[in-house]
This record gives structure tokens, C-alpha cells and sequence, in this order.
């Protein structure tokens, strides 16, 4: 009987699998049972070849050889994991193996990763796909049982390819075009450029914003209540022009408030959905500061390693009706440590599969991210594995929980003519609230603050202690952030014309720029050749960036056009459109964008040239504001050369406590934060090793107490000590 050889996308998933299939031979990348053999690969090991092995002439970057337009694609084994990639060849290519079994990541990417290895290898066995959510022992097992014919991912085996070949006609040409024009080192690409457009044009709503002042009246009844002006016809709360609002006040002066109206109505509100790894992306950015990769990351670890949860790059964030069953053994597997309480109570009654989170036509490869059926050993997690694994806990015991129920009041209040209005909230059940202990951020939506009203009734006259008159200026929008990045780049909004919408609606989504798998990835792209830069939370456009804008032609900066390239790959996924026809006019478009650049009659100025010289090419060195510190680079393309000068430490600032930035290098190191604070790494070690030594541990502080009790006539054995707790206590008075 021959043996099935079963390709698995990290060696750690590798080794699981091989544990559960009896695989226990030990190979050269390998493990080998009677009926299997598991090897993996390491991500990818095998790549579309570079410009230069299609044509010697592509070794020099020249406009004139542009564009590059190979009529078949050719696959090179990635110098780095070749030896992997033999390895996984060898087995593959035995006599005694029959079949494989794709085991890799199940998703778009992971298909590729296998069926290049495969294709390239030149190997042609029938094929079966191992198609699951999380890799527990209990997953690959049903798996196993349940393998799917690898023809039915034939259509999103073509959409992979698709994508990375059009990466590599649009991304390669235009960034050899404009590089060898301008002579600079400009990259972009059609998800990349568009993603860098959108920040740009928010950069320009808020320069072109103009603040509007505004004024309101907010008025203090006798008994405690806060009520505020509010327009009879347009109901805001605002009026733009300060006479409006002085004449109000003065005609309400020693006036009584009158209720007109006490409206009380039960509301409910649901918790929100599940997280697919956008929102998850999103949330760990705004609550923790997490990039959108370093999320990723930790939710593969999670996946991977700990086994806690399931799949992370899904877009969707519905479970489908299968899953309901499994929901009690997963309680089970997270119900520990914090969760313990929450989940024991969520077992004593039968799961309600609400269409709120359990919808099969929303679940397409893969269902929102949940716990796995694996105990949990919170003690085995990172401080920032624990925080991500703790938001997708939390989600997932509040959606299985009740509704938020409340009772909101709505007071309507006369002062002389004048209509006023109060809300309040009276909470009925907490709901899923309980799980996150009554804390859970929402945004407000409007101007009134909800309070505590005491007890009223319609035509009770309240006495007015005081009117308040209020003011404020209109905000413009704000900058983005990782997290509303993330948001622009799943659904551009305005970005997206009409004349994709019919297309967008086929599909049931928004023509995102992107997909869940490459976002992180495209953000950090942007930071690492300088096109963007990061003050605090907030990104900025750099000028760099704003000159590639400026430079590209205009179709590269479409979302739109973006956004329909996204659809077509999906309408490839389903068979309903040929790869080749979409390649085709992927090298229709590349031709046209290179035809433009070599037209174009603009210029590249370097605004950020430093007077030091390149050490390799005697040209003048750039200096630009790298993710982690100032970095400088030759201007020179072909050179290449770049060092970091200033990266950002996590030793404070003693005046400000900011984070310090380290520039220089050996002895010369100084230490330099944005107030103006400068101090040298030798006067910085020397202060700190100061402190440390005057600093009093917990055993010298316990020491001293014991002493203290013992004998009050007895001299402190460490004065320095003891005037160090005298000073302390002094400062908790």
C-alpha cells in the first residue's frame, strides 16, 4: 500500500499533525508513519522568478527596457529555504508515496504555498485537502476523516497566482518606471498606492478645514438635574452665531423650568459581533497600541503554538450552524482563571444559536475567531498573548450572553419658550455587560451625557440655580490611525464610484482595498520605504509620500479600481472568471501606467538631504523618519546604503517621561527627547545606577519593619533606610 505524503505550512503544525497520524520516524525534514509521511515548508519556498532571469537585461534598472511583460510566469526556489524545499521534493517524488494530502494554512495564501511547491517539483499525484479551523488534536483528527478533494480548490489556487503575478506586472513595472525616471527610490503598487492616497487626502480635508465656533445653554435645576437647549425644528443643540445665544440667556434670566414631557423607554441592545481579524486588528491598536502585523502575529502563536484559538486571517464574523454544537466543549476549554464564573453560568443553560452571531450565507472559508476545545494555560501566555486571547474570550462569552437591557428616560423642559431636554438610563440587566464588569467603551453619539434624574413629573416646575452658556469650535476629521486605517481599508466608503457598485453588490461586500491577510502587511510596507511615519498614534503622510502621489498616474490611486481588482480575484475564487483574462488586463494596464510615467515631465526633489556623505558612493545622504527611529540613506538607488542614527528607547525622559531617542554611536551615544532634554549614555547609565543603589529593595524594607517591631531602642540598621520610608510616608500624607 503506498503512502500519502502530507505538506503542512510550519514545522510546528507538522509536528502536531505527525503526533496525531502516528508519525514518529524521524527524517531530514520529515516525519514518517505507516501510512504517512508529514514534511512542511517554512511559509513560502518557492517564489515567481525576479525581472532579470527572464532576460539578462533586466539586471540594470533601465526606463527604456520597460515594460516587463513575460508571456508565461516562471517559479524559482527561494535561495534562503531551499534546502526545506528539497527536502519536501524527495518525499513527494518517492516511489512508495501515492497521494498528498494539502495541509498548509486553509486559506488563499496557504493553497499557494503548497501547490507552488508541488508544481514546481513537477509532481503530478492526486491531491486532498485538509480543510480546518484550528489545529487541536480533536480538529485534525475530524479533519482527516473528512478530506475534501483538491479540485475543489483548484479556482482559489488560480485566484493566489492571479494576485501575485498582477503584483508583479503593476508593482514591479511602475516602481522600475518611476525609480529610474526620478532617480529615487519610489515604490508602489495597486493596493499600496491607493491605501497611501486615502491618507493623503485626509491630510488635505484637514489643512482645507476651517473651525466654526459654536454656543449653547445648559441649564442647573434646584434639584440636581442638567438640561440642555436644543432647537425645536432641527433638534441640535448648537447655534453658530454668540448674539443668538446671549439673547436666549437674557430672556430666560430668573425664569422656572417647566416639564413638558417625560418619555420612558425599554431598550435592548445586543452585544457586539464576533471578531474577524480586521476588528481584532482594530481593537488591540486602540486598547493596547498593537500594529495591525504585530496582532497578527500573536494571534498566530495563539492559533499555531498555544492551540487556544481558532484560524485568525477570516473575514467573517458569523459561525456557521455546525459550529453550535461545539460551543459547550469550548466554554469548557476557556472556562478558567477570570472566565471561570462567566462560563459556568453560560453552561447551565442551553445555547441559543441567535441569528446575531450563528448566519451560514456570512461564513465563506472561515468563521469568526473563537476559542478552541484546548484547556487553556493562562500561565503559559505572553503578557500580550494574554491581552489579545482576553478580548476574543470576552467577545466570544458576550455574545452567547443576554442583551444589555435598560430603561432610557427623556425629559422635555420649558424655560421661557425655550425647549430643553435631559437623558437618563436605569439599568435593568446588565447582560452581557457582566462580562466585561459593566466597563465596556462605547462612542458617544450625541451631545447629552446621560445622568442620573431623580424623581419628576410632567408640569412639575423646577426653580433654575443657573444657566451656563457653553462654546466650542467645530473639529475637523482625524488623522488616521492604525486602527481607522484598517477601517478606510476594508470599506473606502467615498473612495468607491457608482460605477462599481453593481459589482460590489454581486459580492455582498464594499470593494475593500486589501483583503484580512495582506492589510498589516501593506501598512508596514508604507512605513518601511518612508512613505509614511508615525507621531504618537497618529499616522502622517511624508513628503516623500505626497511627492510619489504626485507622480504616479491618477488610476493607480483609485480605491475604486482597487476595489473592483479585489472582486474580480473573489469572482476567480468562484470560477466565474478566467485567470488569464484578468492577467491580461493586468499587463494591459502596467503598459499604460509605464507609457504615462515616461510622459510625464514632472520632477523629484529630495527635501530631507543632510550635509553627511555616503560612505560607499560619496553622494549625500538622505534622512528620513523610519517605524522605530531616524534613519539615514543614500539618495543614490544603486547604492543602497542605509544606517540607523536614532532609534526610540524606552528609557524616560526625567523631565517630561516621555520615551528618550538614542543617537550616535559608540561613546558618542546621546540620549535625546523632544522637549530639548539631552544626556549622555555613560551620565545616563551612571544616574541610573544611582538610583538603583539608593533604591531600597523589598527584602532590606522588610528587614527593617522586622527590626522596627522587635526593638524600638535599637538604631535603624540602614539609615540611608529609613529616611528613605520616613520620606515615602510623608508623601502618602
Amino acid at each position: 500500500m503506498k503512502k500519502t505524503v502530507v505538506i503542512a505550512e510550519k514545522p510546528s503544525v507538522g509536528r502536531d499533525i505527525a503526533r496525531v497520524l502516528q508519525c514518529h520516524k524521524k527524517g531530514n525534514g520529515f516525519l514518517e508513519g505507516d501510512k504517512y509521511i508529514v514534511t512542511w515548508a517554512l511559509g513560502h519556498l518557492v517564489t515567481l522568478a525576479d525581472p532579470e532571469l527572464y532576460d539578462e537585461k533586466y539586471k540594470t534598472w533601465k526606463l527604456e527596457d520597460l515594460p516587463m511583460l513575460p508571456r508565461q510566469s516562471k517559479l524559482v526556489v527561494i535561495k534562503k529555504t531551499g534546502k526545506q524545499f528539497q527536502s519536501v521534493k524527495t518525499q513527494l517524488t518517492r516511489h512508495d508515496v501515492g497521494s498528498i494530502v494539502i495541509a498548509t494554512d486553509a486559506g488563499r495564501e496557504g493553497e499557494l504555498v503548497a501547490r507552488w511547491i508541488i508544481e514546481k517539483a513537477n509532481v503530478k499525484k492526486p491531491i486532498k485537502r485538509l480543510w480546518i479551523s484550528s489545529v487541536t488534536d480533536k480538529a485534525i483528527k475530524q479533519g482527516f476523516a473528512q478530506l475534501k478533494d483538491g479540485k475543489a480548490y483548484e479556482n482559489l489556487y488560480a485566484a493566489a497566482v492571479a494576485r501575485q503575478e498582477a503584483d508583479w506586472f503593476v508593482g514591479l513595472n511602475a516602481t522600475r518606471a518611476l525609480t529610474t525616471k526620478y532617480n529615487a527610490q519610489l515604490s508602489c503598487g495597486r493596493v499600496q498606492t491607493p491605501t497611501l492616497a486615502m491618507i493623503a487626502e485626509r491630510e488635505k480635508e484637514i489643512i482645507a478645514f476651517t473651525p466654526k465656533p459654536y454656543y449653547g445653554i445648559t441649564a442647573k435645576t434646584s434639584n440636581g438635574v442638567v438640561l440642555v437647549w436644543q432647537d425645536d425644528k432641527t433638534k441640535s443643540t448648537r447655534v453658530f452665531h454668540k448674539e443668538t445665544q446671549e439673547k436666549k440667556l437674557k430672556l430666560m434670566k430668573n425664569e422656572k423650568a417647566v416639564i413638558t414631557d417625560i418619555a420612558k423607554t425599554p431598550k435592548k441592545k445586543e452585544s457586539p459581533a464576533l471578531y474577524d481579524l480586521t476588528e481584532l486588528q482594530r481593537d488591540a491598536n486602540k486598547r493596547f497600541g498593537f500594529s495591525a502585523k504585530e496582532t497578527l502575529s500573536i494571534m498566530q502563536k495563539l492559533y499555531e503554538q498555544h492551540k487556544v484559538l481558532t484560524y485568525p486571517r477570516t473575514d467573517s464574523r458569523y459561525l456557521s450552524n455546525d459550529i453550535v454544537e461545539t460551543i459547550p466543549d469550548r466554554l469548557r476549554g476557556c472556562g478558567v482563571g477570570p472566565y471561570a464564573r462567566q462560563t459556568n453560568k453560560l453552561l447551565t443553560k442551553k445555547i441559543q444559536a441567535k441569528s446575531s452571531f450563528v448566519n451560514d450565507s456570512k461564513v465563506s472559508d472561515h468563521h469568526a475567531i473563537i476559542p478552541t476545545e484546548e484547556r487553556a494555560n493562562l500561565q503559559a501566555l505572553q503578557e500580550k498573548e494574554r491581552k489579545v486571547y482576553d478580548l476574543v474570550i470576552k467577545r466570544f462569552l458576550a455574545v452567547l450572553s443576554p442583551a444589555f437591557e435598560y430603561e432610557q428616560t427623556t425629559i422635555e423642559a420649558n424655560i421661557a419658550g425655550e425647549s430643553f431636554i435631559a437623558k437618563g438610563k436605569k439599568v435593568k440587566t446588565l447582560g452581557w455587560k457582566e462580562v466585561y464588569e459593566g466597563n465596556f467603551d462605547e462612542e458617544e453619539t450625541d451631545d447629552l451625557s446621560e445622568q442620573q434624574l431623580p424623581q419628576l413629573e410632567k408640569g412639575m416646575t423646577l426653580a433654575v440655580s443657573s444657566l451656563i452658556p457653553t462654546e466650542g469650535k467645530t473639529k475637523p476629521p482625524s488623522r488616521y490611525n492604525e486602527a481607522s486605517l484598517l477601517s478606510a481599508m476594508e470599506n473606502p466608503g467615498k473612495f468607491v464610484d457608482s460605477s462599481n457598485r453593481d459589482i460590489i453588490k454581486t459580492l455582498g461586500q464594499t470593494g475593500g482595498i486589501g483583503t484580512v491577510a495582506t492589510r498589516a502587511d501593506i501598512i508596514e510596507k508604507l512605513f518601511s520605504s518612508f512613505l509614511l511615519e508615525k507621531k504618537g498614534k497618529e499616522i502622517f503622510i511624508t513628503s516623500k509620500g505626497k511627492q510619489l502621489l504626485e507622480l504616479v498616474p491618477p488610476d493607480l490611486k483609485s480605491a475604486a479600481l482597487t476595489g473592483e481588482w479585489e472582486q474580480k480575484l473573489e469572482l476567480i475564487a468562484k470560477g466565474k472568471l478566467a485567470k488569464q483574462t484578468f492577467i491580461e488586463e493586468m499587463k494591459g494596464y502596467a503598459t499604460s501606467i509605464v507609457t504615462e510615467i515616461k510622459q510625464s515631465d514632472k520632477k523629484f526633489k529630495h527635501d530631507n538631504v543632510t550635509g553627511s556623505k555616503c560612505p560607499e558612493c560619496g553622494k549625500l545622504l538622505l534622512e528620513v523618519n523610519g517605524k522605530k527611529g531616524k534613519v539615514r540613506v543614500c539618495q543614490d538607488r544603486e547604492c543602497g546604503y542605509r544606517k540607523n542614527i536614532a532609534k526610540v528607547t524606552n528609557a524616560r525622559c526625567p523631565q517630561c517621561k516621555k520615551k528618550l531617542e538614542l543617537r550616535g554611536e559608540g561613546e558618542g551615544q546621546v540620549f535625546v527627547c523632544r522637549c530639548g532634554h539631552k544626556e549622555k549614555l555613560s551620565t545616563f547609565n551612571e544616574r541610573k545606577q544611582r538610583e538603583k543603589n539608593t533604591k531600597a529593595s523589598k527584602r532590606d524594607v522588610n528587614q527593617y519593619l522586622k527590626k522596627q517591631n522587635n526593638s524600638t531602642q535599637e538604631e535603624p540598621f540602614n539609615p540611608a533606610l529609613a529616611e528613605a520610608l520616613a520620606k515615602l510616608n510623608l508623601k502618602k500624607d
